[in-house]
């Protein structure tokens, strides 16, 4: 069956014109005016609004094994909430143990996708190292399609990469032609300060931001950075969140390095007063890492966004219920660290991106999907309108508005750090491979 979206205004990272977009077969196959269109075609009108790649979230934990417990959302429940907001397109995160083989964990990770609703693709972690991963990364880009790796310079004990495991992983990664990204915490520096919360008799939430101050992340990141320049291998940092870790990206940039920041919604809107909320429950739900910072860091973000220093938009979509959270009832750093995003963030963005001048339009398309589509190598089957490119589309509707709630949300998790929130800017329709997955509030995953 064909689907012809007619009469709306085509909207992507470098252009903006009025057109309609024929979808067949999983794929665009023409844009323009006066198409052919074959019998029995599906028309939808999208006079008023504007028709734009579906969303990529470049930083997702679906189903994820951590702190002791599994998140609440699987692959089906993540993705399809996503769908709900725009985002058609997600990279996980195939995370091994310490000692366990990546491409055994690669196999793992893909057999609890095959439920996904949306399109995915993964990044794979390096916990540990020896010639078995050596040998595992190369398999992994030359038979799976894997282009990007991830290290975790925080969380000791468990999948910290240390210096010795970083020089040796960046490196196969020049050699592959794959992207090394960071988790950039000092882990020691964490290990030591989570330590001295719990001395101090600080056992609540509002030690959690006090024990990953903002200096922890920005001297990792400087060291992620001087490493990848040692090396002369391009870089990516996930959830950038202070102005420490955006300042050592954009002395490295004008130096001409190719290094690549990415940051979540939440930590543009949140700052880090929500530890210190009266009811633990609520304080609880924020615990992520990096956690959301002291107020002044939001802006610095945004100024990333504006000019570019800063490429990509991402949730980090990792999700706990509040029963999960209490493991943490006495001890903050047993709290599982994760919040939810993948169904708001293209909404919130809007609202407050191109809502306030922050972002153009143009702006929006390319932090929200085609900048991570060409990071990651998908582009243009990702992240475009344009005929051959896959049929991922989200029908945006700027005038339409939505207040979010937990109680109205898709994803399985219990709380929502926007609850209450209204946002003007949603998508009406969303289009998966060709196919209508969301429709004027009705989700069909």
């Amino acid at each position: 069956m064909s689907i012809l979206i007619k009469g709306g205004t085509i909207l992507t990272h470098d252009d903006t014109y009025r057109g309609d977009v024929l979808l067949s077969d999983g794929l665009i196959q023409a844009v323009g005016s006066d198409l052919d269109v074959p019998a029995n075609t599906d028309i939808i009108d999208a006079g008023g609004q504007y028709v734009m790649p579906g969303g990529i979230d470049p930083h997702t934990h679906m189903q994820l094994p951590f702190m002791g417990t599994v998140a609440c959302d699987d692959f089906f429940t993540g993705t399809a909430a996503g769908l709900a907001g725009g985002t058609t397109s997600i990279i996980d995160f195939v995370i091994p143990q310490p000692q366990q083989g990546l491409l055994d964990a690669f196999h793992i990770w893909r057999g609890w996708a095959e439920s996904s609703a949306a399109d995915y693709g993964f990044h794979v972690a390096v916990t540990w190292w020896d010639d078995s991963v050596y040998e595992d990364m190369g398999t992994l880009v030359e038979k799976h399609g894997v282009n990007s790796f991830k290290h975790f310079m925080a969380y000791k004990n468990a999948i910290m990469a240390t210096d010795d495991i970083l020089v040796p992983s960046f490196s196969r990664c020049l050699e592959l032609g794959a992207i090394p990204t960071v988790h950039a915490e000092n882990g020691e520096l964490v290990y030591h300060l989570q330590r001295k919360m719990l001395e101090m008799g600080l056992t609540g939430p509002e030690a959690h931001p006090l024990s990953r101050p903002p200096e922890v992340e920005g001297e990792a990141a400087n060291r992620a950075i001087k490493i990848a320049q040692a090396l002369n291998t391009p870089i990516y940092l996930v959830h950038v969140s202070t102005k420490d870790a955006l300042d050592a990206i954009i002395y490295a940039r004008n130096q001409g390095q190719r290094v690549y920041g990415e940051c979540l919604t939440g930590h543009l809107l949140l700052d880090d007063s929500v530890y210190r909320d009266e009811n633990w429950e609520r304080a609880a739900a924020h615990v992520m890492s990096p956690p959301f910072r002291p107020k002044g860091h939001q802006e610095a973000l945004w100024r990333g966004l504006q000019t570019g220093n800063l490429q990509t938009t991402a949730t980090d979509h990792c999700v706990f219920c509040a029963e999960q959270k209490a493991a943490g009832a006495d001890d903050f750093t047993l709290i599982p660290n994760g919040t939810a995003g993948v169904e708001d963030r293209m909404s919130v963005l809007w609202h407050e991106g191109v809502g306030t001048g922050k972002l153009s339009m143009n702006e929006f398309v390319a932090v929200t999907s085609t900048n991570s589509a060409k990071i990651f190598n998908m582009y243009p089957r990702k992240g475009a309108v344009a005929a051959g490119a896959d049929a991922d589309l989200v029908i945006w509707d700027p005038e339409g508005t939505r207040t979010i709630s937990a109680s109205t949300h898709h994803s399985n998790v219990d709380f929502n750090i926007f609850e209450g929130k209204t946002v003007k800017g949603i998508p009406s329709h969303t289009i998966s491979r060709g196919k209508v997955v969301w429709k004027d509030g009705q989700l069909n995953a």
